[in-house]
């Protein structure tokens, strides 16, 4: 993390475009921001857009603006995300969902510095400065002709990667500290050295935000107390994934007095299903692929487990 730093410090001045690339929750977003507030355009805002997460259809409108009429429900004109990042930051995240028409009309953007609304045929200036992030691997989906290559060489010029928090379990202790000290209600909550090495133990598929979600819970569950192995949820209790033997006795084995089938099942589902929500950012479409479910199967389930998003 001290690398990334050093790199934010180095890009911030300039008007490079950069791309942060790393896994869901690994704090891209802070990355971005940071390199705007140290950057000549601190003055200015920062304007996020998540690209996977708005419809293909509203994109262009929602990146470009429209004007009154252009489109059905187009009531009146509106400004794009463009026009409101003008002398700041336009942060582009997930880069990698943008479908490829798009993609050709950014490409334009960035090399014309120009852009018009939907239904417009005015010329408005591109006073931005452009940083993307991605947690997907953007040269392999060039390759196979999902991204495009010129587009790809635009962005990538200052790449930067965040670490996995699984690769630097040190900060994990004081990412605790520190998310405790900005909770008022977590006054007196402390976790004990088994807890904090069991949580060094866990493969964190959702990264800082999953533990950031951990802390916000535990805060809840047990204000004021001292937290050990046993008042970690399930799943953290056995840390680099070994539940399901340590549940059930060993390598596959019952345990000696037995095991409710039905709630051992129903809680490894709630795992599971808890992990995909973390790890695609609480997108339910994108968790229910990851799971292999039709996007209702996973609500339902969902409902049933009493699970909700983030």
């Amino acid at each position: 993390m001290r690398g990334v730093r050093d790199l934010v410090a180095q890009v911030a001045p300039s008007e490079a475009s950069v791309l942060v690339v790393g896994e869901t929750g690994t704090g891209k977003e802070l990355v971005a921001r940071s390199i705007h507030d140290l950057s000549e355009r601190s003055e200015g805002p920062f304007v996020p857009v998540n690209c996977g997460a708005i419809p293909a259809e509203l994109l262009e409108s929602e990146l470009f603006g429209h004007e009154k009429g252009a489109f059905t429900g187009a009531i009146a004109t509106r400004q794009g995300r463009f026009e409101m990042a003008a002398g700041g930051t336009l942060f582009l995240d997930e880069i990698g969902d943008m479908p490829l028409d798009m993609q050709v009309k950014l490409l334009r953007v960035l090399q014309e510095r120009t852009f018009e609304r939907v239904g417009s045929t005015t010329m408005l200036k591109a006073d931005v400065r452009i940083i993307a992030a991605t947690h997907q691997n953007l040269e392999a989906l060039v390759e196979e002709q999902k991204f495009r290559m010129d587009l790809f060489y635009r962005l990538d010029v200052f790449p930067i990667r965040t670490p996995p928090l699984r690769d630097r379990v040190a900060d994990i202790a004081p990412l605790i500290a520190h998310q405790l000290a900005q909770l008022p209600e977590a006054d007196g909550l402390s976790l004990t050295d088994a807890a904090l090495q069991r949580l060094e133990q866990y493969p964190w598929p959702g990264n800082v935000r999953e533990l950031m979600n951990l802390v916000e819970r535990l805060t809840i569950l047990h204000a004021g107390q001292s937290v050990d192995v046993q008042q970690l949820p399930e799943k953290y209790r056995f840390g680099s994934g070994a539940g399901v033997s340590e549940q059930t006795g060993g390598a596959g084995g019952l345990p000696d007095e037995g095991v409710d089938l039905k709630d051992h099942i129903a809680r490894m589902e709630m795992q599971l299903i808890q992990e995909a929500l973390d790890r695609e950012n609480g997108v339910v479409a994108k968790a229910a692929a990851l799971l292999g479910l039709q996007r209702t199967t996973l609500v339902e389930k969902m409902k049933k487990l009493g699970i909700q998003r983030d």
